[in-house]
């Protein structure tokens, strides 16, 4: 009897959920992780952003400069008494190039400059070429050499193989100038390099440059 009057339970009676309280500190704690949080992302989007401004202005400054290297062109090149027999005795190498400074606001400084001619990669012989000089932006320097005498290594068998190429209507050489160069940008001046220009040239039966060879670009390449 008792039991057919005892009323059920409602569910929503049963095992309600305890609800937590936190303390002062626990708040105090989260509100100085968030500043901390907000801090740091502020922190990060300014140096992001200063680190784009920089590479952008960076970027000015090089279109602005446009850094480039020396330009040389071949103009002469001859070797006289080339349809001589006996030529070696007295033989000759004349050459004149142009060193062209195209850049707009970078001066080049010369700390040396050498000349070497070498027929099928054997040196023929080499002389050191002008003093030291500062060559301005937008500025062209000509360069002339002569080789004769002991700066030239000629033999016998040399000058025949010159003779022999003479027969065949071209007689190719290499004229390489080597220079010590740096770079003034403004007020600062750049490290020295070891710069390289290969000419590549064909002399006639005449001895002379022939016209397609000449104001030929010269490759140039620094080590």
């Amino acid at each position: 009897m008792y039991e057919r009057n005892r009323l059920p339970v409602r569910s929503d009676q049963q095992a309600r959920p305890v609800q937590r309280h936190h303390s002062a500190s626990y708040y105090a704690h989260r509100v100085r992780e968030s500043l901390t949080n907000r801090v740091l992302k502020t922190i990060c989007a300014i140096f992001l952003s200063l680190l784009f401004l920089l590479g952008i202005i960076a970027f000015i400054l090089w279109l602005s400069l446009r850094p480039h290297r020396p330009r040389f062109h071949i103009r002469e090149f001859s070797v006289p008494g080339l349809g001589q027999p006996q030529g070696f005795e007295n033989a000759q190498i004349m050459f004149n190039v142009t060193a062209r400074n195209s850049n707009q606001h970078i001066g080049i400084y010369y700390d040396s400059m050498e000349g070497s001619v070498f027929y099928k990669d054997q040196l023929v012989g080499s002389t050191p070429l002008l003093y030291p000089f500062y060559q301005e932006p937008k500025n062209t320097t000509i360069v002339y050499g002569v080789l004769s005498g002991a700066s030239l290594k000629v033999n016998d068998n040399r000058w025949m193989e010159f003779t022999s190429d003479r027969g065949r209507g071209t007689v190719m050489f290499r004229l390489e100038i080597t220079a010590v160069i740096g770079f003034k940008v403004f007020t600062w001046d750049s490290k020295h390099h070891r710069m390289h220009a290969n000419c590549y040239v064909a002399v006639g039966p005449d001895g002379n440059l022939l016209p397609s060879a000449k104001d030929k670009r010269c490759p140039v390449y620094f080590t």
